[in-house]
């Protein structure tokens, strides 16, 4: 396996704070951080284009501050699921800091229409920003995260309970028990196999 694929999470199609969120992850070699790194973010930031804003604008500091927002996202994610598992536990503890996270960063920039005026006399509709390029990012997500979370008692989100698995996952349709067909697979693989050791051990 290469560097790579080490870094790069499973992307579920999911909601892009929920992609955010699921930049912790885990597979038969460990728990991986798919922001540990400038360049770790930056592929992962790309594997998400055209979404957020230029990956290739982020700060060391941009990136501090993205994972502080996964972090938070982390936290608001275990506190919705009432999530057991102690692995997939946020590096932030406080949910108070959790929702101050979000909300600061989806105020530090800003986005707004205006009407101008054209070199050929016409009138057309531009868009306008303030702030970093790294305001904008985190920005981008944190609004997203608002809408997202604003719909607490309406977000069906759910913890993917496989074994090893620290992904969370939107329920999308009634029978989705699984963050993926892969965890599906290695969970009905481990309740089998736990049933024959059960059956076995009676004998």
């Amino acid at each position: 396996m290469t560097a790579d694929q080490l870094t790069l999470p499973p992307l579920l199609g999911q909601a892009p704070p929920i992609d955010l969120v699921n930049t912790i992850w885990a597979d038969r070699h460990g728990i991986h951080d798919s922001l540990a790194t400038p360049r770790d973010a930056r592929h992962w930031l790309t594997a998400l284009a055209p979404q957020p804003p230029n990956p290739a604008n982020l700060s060391d500091n941009g990136l501090a501050r993205l994972r502080d927002l996964r972090n938070a996202l982390r936290r608001l994610a275990a506190e919705r699921t009432a999530d057991p598992r102690s692995r997939a536990a946020s590096a932030m503890t406080s949910l108070d800091t959790a929702l101050h996270t979000v909300n600061h960063n989806a105020r530090t920039a800003h986005t707004w229409q205006a009407l101008e005026l054209t070199d050929d006399g016409t009138v057309t509709e531009r868009t306008h920003t303030s702030g970093s390029p790294d305001d904008l990012l985190l920005r981008a997500f944190a609004t997203e995260a608002v809408t997202l979370f604003g719909r607490w008692n309406d977000l069906d989100l759910r913890v993917c309970l496989a074994p090893g698995c620290v992904l969370y996952f939107l329920k999308d349709h009634p029978r989705r028990e699984w963050c993926s067909t892969a965890c599906g697979n290695r969970a009905r693989a481990a309740r089998h196999y736990a049933r024959h050791s059960r059956t076995a051990a009676t004998e």
